[in-house]
């Protein structure tokens, strides 16, 4: 089948530092260099790794919030990547966002009811008799009153902010959806509902979800495939179950081994990674593989040895030169 979204070694690289002679950047920053995955429609990609790794940056050049430095997406087998103004627009339409904050995502000067109307009357995809049953429509949707269409977002708690968020990005009945952290900021009772609101919605409207989150707890529950991100750059990816279940790559073990579980004695198949250490700098990462400087199984190839991305079975693959193939 055709991914519904496939990105092709897309990379993003920040201009960092200035010359007091020259007046220009010194360097850059490599916030994603080089990420390949596909989405089929109607799933969840789930996208982990630690702060600093490059997630943020990936769901806005998904987006086209920000333009790549180079590197193809396509959706639905058209390239998006350098298209403008109209077709730009349209593509739109197919492509949201969920932002982290459900605080400062919503304008405080809006009405709900604006908010989540904004994508409408900018497509103009509705006529504006049909605005406001709309609105009410998409709020009914997502667990909201609709007779709450006229209140403010600080008359809202948390988890109803990000349900608004969430009937605006369902405004224009997009086909994928990137969710940049979406429960990071509420409470877990919360967290737990809006995950289940975000996968009934997958079930009635097929919507496909680039799931973004550090909390792998979190992604096993809602995602089919896993990418695990470090330092701007793909380390395994695959399906949910086998990533999970048996990791191939020294990251991917030390960040399942930090996940909690309910009985730490005979619950946990992993025994616990402490990596040490902090995440290199993006502006120079480490030379071979970025993550060396941290790995317990580096050797000298790894420094002088960038791994590739390699099939590893069951539909899985990872970038090691020592990778764990054993169940």
């Amino acid at each position: 089948m055709t991914p519904i979204l496939e990105v092709r070694d897309v990379k993003k690289y920040f201009p960092s530092g200035s010359s007091r002679v020259l007046q220009r950047p010194t360097g850059q920053v490599k916030a994603v260099d080089g990420v390949s995955l596909s989405l089929q429609k109607g799933k969840t990609l789930g996208v982990v790794g630690e702060s600093g790794c490059g997630k943020s940056t990936l769901a806005r050049v998904l987006t086209r919030l920000i333009e790549p430095s180079s590197g193809s997406i396509f959706l639905e087998g058209e390239d998006v990547t350098r298209i403008s103004g109209s077709e730009l627009r349209r593509m739109r339409r197919d492509i949201q966002i969920i932002f982290q904050d459900p605080y400062s995502s919503l304008n405080p000067r809006h009405s709900v009811g604006e908010i989540i109307a904004t994508p409408l009357r900018i497509q103009k995809t509705v006529a504006k008799s049909e605005e406001v049953g709309r609105v009410k429509e998409l709020m009914h949707l997502v667990g909201l009153n609709p007779e709450h269409f006229n209140r403010y977002p600080h008359e809202f708690s948390g988890g109803q902010r990000q349900r608004v968020g969430i009937a605006r990005s369902l405004a224009l009945n997009p086909k994928v959806i990137v969710a940049d952290e979406p429960v990071s900021a509420l409470d877990v009772s919360i967290q737990s509902q809006i995950l289940n609101l975000m996968q009934d919605l997958q079930t009635k409207l097929q919507v496909a979800f680039v799931f973004i989150a550090h909390d792998l707890s979190v992604v096993r529950h809602i995602a089919d495939d896993v990418a695990v991100m470090y330092l701007g750059k793909i380390v395994e990816l695959g399906p949910a179950n086998i990533v999970y279940g048996h990791p191939t790559h020294p990251y991917t073990k030390a960040l399942m081994s930090a996940v909690p579980v309910a009985n730490p004695v005979s619950g946990r198949k992993i025994g616990r990674i402490v990596l040490t250490g902090d995440v290199p700098s993006p502006i120079d990462p480490p030379s071979g593989c970025r993550f060396r400087t941290r790995c317990w199984k580096a050797q000298d190839i790894c420094a002088s040895n960038e791994p590739e991305l390699l099939d590893r079975g069951d539909g899985r693959v990872s970038a090691c030169h020592f990778p764990e193939l054993e169940a």
